[in-house]
Order: structure tokens, then sequence, then C-alpha cells
């Protein structure tokens, strides 16, 4: 049996296993089983590999994406480049090699999301506010800069030019950040009824609203954006995008 897995805490959240399941079953792959590993700290991955032998691959999610890097012995472009992993694939000789396929999902949804924004084709012009500075955050800066969007990092503690805190979020700079994007696990099940603290009341139905939370589908987030006419996005098609992007890793020669 080929073991994969998802390590991270908590994991109550997640829908991965069933969404791995689901497709062993639709898909007819035999001889594969996907787990959800809860590590309550990083280290613990040193004996949650020597302990099942059987593992071939495993995802990734907060709050270890940078964690987890000096565990690995060689890092993708991709995770190079992100500067955070959500992949870890184990290769033939037993080397733990880290990749993100966060990028590539985030940035596959979100140019359908702004698409179907009365047919966008263009972003120029286009700004963002990115909430958080996690991994998942890192992958979605690397995203914008891809598709050439300018972005502002939002966060509790502020260390650079490009950063500020929730605090000093007032309106002229929502007005003048059209896509606003959570990666923070505010608002995350079971937590449901938590937000990032942004004076909400400053939103337009111009604006664009994208969480990558997924459980709930709808979050406090984007029920704030929904009252004022926003468009919004969860991060569902994201989770599906990243994780067919994660059974290609695995299973590349």
């Amino acid at each position: 049996m080929q073991l994969y897995g998802l390590i991270g805490y908590p994991l109550s959240h997640s829908f991965s296993k069933r969404y791995f399941t689901e497709k062993f079953e639709k898909e007819n792959i035999k001889n594969a089983q996907y787990e959800l590993f809860e590590l309550e700290k990083i280290e613990d991955v040193k004996t949650l590999l020597s302990n099942n032998s059987t593992i071939k691959g495993l995802n990734v999610t907060i709050p270890y994406k940078k964690a987890v890097i000096p565990y690995l012995d060689k890092l993708s472009h991709s995770a190079q480049s992100v500067g955070a992993v959500n992949v870890i694939k184990i290769d033939e000789n037993g080397l733990l090699i880290g990749y993100n396929s966060d990028y590539y999902g985030f940035l596959q949804s979100l140019t359908h999301f702004m698409r179907s924004y009365n047919n966008l084709h263009s972003f120029v012009g286009f700004r963002a506010l990115v909430l958080g500075t996690g991994g998942a955050s890192q992958a979605v800066q690397a995203a914008l800069k891809a598709l050439n969007i300018e972005f502002m990092l939002v966060s509790r503690n502020s260390n650079n030019s490009y950063q500020t805190v929730y605090e000093q979020v007032n309106e002229q700079i929502m007005r003048n950040h059209l896509l606003i994007i959570n990666t923070t696990p505010l608002g995350m099940y079971p937590k449901i009824d938590e937000c990032p603290p942004l004076p909400y009341h400053f939103l337009t139905p111009k604006h664009l609203l994208y969480d990558l939370i997924y459980n709930p589908e709808i979050t406090l987030f984007l029920k704030k954006g929904l009252e004022a006419e926003a468009k919004i996005k969860g991060g569902l098609e994201m989770l599906h995008l990243q994780a067919e992007k994660s059974w290609e890793i695995w299973n590349e020669m």
C-alpha cells in the first residue's frame, strides 16, 4: 500500500483525505491511501516518516509550510521561488524533496476569478491587499508578481515598506486595493465567527474578495464582501488544483 497524507496542526478543517479518497475510488487507483497526520510540533515529522516506510508523499499545511524546510533534503524551483513548501515527495532514494503547488493552484484559480469579473483579461492597474505573511501568503505573493499585480501586505506586525498593520488600513487603502486576499486561518472551521480585522464598511461593489479558506465555503470575511455586493471566491477550487498538482508531482518519473 502506497501511503500519502497531510501534516499540520490542527487538521479538523481539512477536506484533503476526502478529496483523495474519492479520487482514488473514481479513477480506480489501487493500492493507494491518504491519511491525516496531526503533528503538534514539526520535529515529529521525523518520527512519522521513520515509522511509516510506505509513505510516498505528503502535503503540508498550517503552520508548517516554512518550518518543514530544514527537514528536507532538496527544494524544487517552485519551493525555492516561493520560500514555502506544501508538497513533499519521497524519491526512490529516500530523499525528501519539497515543492509548492499552492502557487500553481492559486495562480490558476485567481486568473479564473478575475477573468469572470466583467470579462477582465488585463490585470493592469489592479492592486491587492494580502492579509497574512505565512507560507500560504508567500505563494500568493509569487503568483501576484507573476501576474504583475501590485500588492501590500497586511499583518499584525509591520516589518518592511510594503507591509502595514491592520489598524492602519483606512478608506484610502481600501479604495486603492480592489482585490483583497485572505491567507490567514481567521474564519476557518471551527472558529467560523472570526475574520481579519478590516474596516469592511469601506468595501464597494467594485471589490473582489478571495479567501484561501475552503471550510466553511463562505467565511465571515466573504459574507462581509457579499453584504457590500462585492464579488467573492473561496478556496475550494484552489484546493482541488493544488491537490491535483500534488498527485502529479508524487507520480512524475
